[in-house]
């Protein structure tokens, strides 16, 4: 391919020897022109490509040590070409007087920077005063997030922590709750990045008590009560069965009594069993919003801190038997033959008024 033989030989004539180059964006000497271009950098010498290196200046440059860096009038200069396009060789003979390798090397430092200055050694932008100025409120927000952050780390080190730590310890949070599989923090801290070693980290800082309950959120249950809308108590048709003694016997402190007993001994030589049952189907007819919800959840989760309800808690002031002065029920009456035999006689939708009991009340 001739064509791109010459090609490759007008760019390697055009990098003299003892020339400034970039590679990998840092500078080298060339040392020798051949197939390939030997350059010095500032770890040895290596052969590279001539499209591996990008020519700042063509010299001489005798070594690297005498890229020293170099003060001039860089404000002034941007100010005078605010908005306009330059090369490196105008613009270092308006920041510095000259062009030498050292004023080449020392530009091009300022244009990798980005504040005032970016682009190519040919085509140098000088940015707008508002582009300056977006990129120092950069820099500053994210110098103060570093000076944040390591100050953080530092209370951490030494078993502390402050209000304004919240977002990096509810980051730790979130892994001992499951919700996500990493932790800066934890990185940071070289801890294991589990949910287990989130949560005795959590223990240890005192930033979560014994009292804080991450296996539900980590095993994907319920960590609310549902919230759906519940219609009114439907107006039907109920037997009075207030007259009959009703007790609703839980351990001490239950919120939610969903059964209860009556004894019913007149009309009926050996006496009737009631059990109440609190009448949902009355409140959450099936396949709505609520009966959907309790569906998915199949039953209330008890836990050591509290209860998480498979129905809004609206449904136990309605439903629970004994809460209010009378209860909604489905009533289930039950006969005993003399010879023990149970049998079930009716089902009715009710009214009942109910006592509650503790076990050991009803024992006395």
């Amino acid at each position: 391919m001739p064509g791109l033989h010459s090609q490759v030989s007008i760019i390697m004539s055009d990098i003299p020897r003892n020339s400034l180059v970039l590679y990998k964006n840092r500078p080298a000497r060339v040392v020798e022109i051949g197939k390939k271009i030997e350059i010095e950098t500032e770890n040895g010498r290596l052969s590279v490509r001539p499209k591996d290196v990008t020519l700042l200046h063509r010299g001489p440059l005798a070594s690297l040590a005498q890229l020293t860096p170099r003060q001039g009038a860089v404000q002034t200069a941007w100010e005078l070409l605010a908005g306009d396009t330059t090369t490196l060789p105008d613009l270092s003979d308006l920041i510095y007087d000259t062009f030498t390798p050292q004023t080449a090397w020392a530009l091009w430092q300022l244009v990798d920077d980005g504040l005032y200055f970016s682009g190519t050694p040919e085509e140098i932008h000088v940015h707008t005063a508002e582009q300056v100025a977006t990129t120092q409120a950069a820099r500053a927000a994210k110098a103060a997030e570093q000076a944040a952050w390591d100050a953080f780390l530092a209370r951490i080190g030494a078993g502390t922590y402050l209000p304004e730590d919240a977002p990096y310890l509810n980051e730790v949070a979130a892994l001992a709750m499951g919700r996500q599989e990493r932790s800066k923090v934890l990185r940071a801290l070289n801890e294991k990045e589990e949910p287990e070693s989130a949560h005795a980290f959590l223990l240890k800082l005192g930033y979560w008590d014994e009292m804080v309950n991450p296996y539900p959120a980590r095993l994907e249950m319920p960590t609310a009560d549902p919230d759906v809308p519940l219609p009114a108590l439907p107006d039907e048709a109920r037997r009075d069965l207030t007259h009959l003694p009703a007790f609703a016997i839980d351990d001490e402190g239950n919120q939610d009594p969903d059964d209860a007993l009556s004894w019913e001994g007149e009309d009926f030589p050996n006496g009737r069993l009631w059990v109440h049952i609190a009448d949902v189907a009355a409140l959450v007819p099936p396949d709505s919003p609520a009966d959907l919800e309790a569906r998915a959840r199949a039953a209330n989760l008890y836990l050591p801190e509290g209860t998480i309800h498979m129905l809004p808690p609206a449904a136990t002031a309605v439903l629970a038997l004994g809460l209010s002065e009378l209860s909604p029920a489905l009533s289930f009456a039950l006969a005993v033959s003399p010879a023990g035999e149970v049998t079930l006689t009716e089902i009715v939708p009710s009214w009942v008024r109910v006592t509650r009991l503790t076990y050991a009340q009803a024992e006395e």
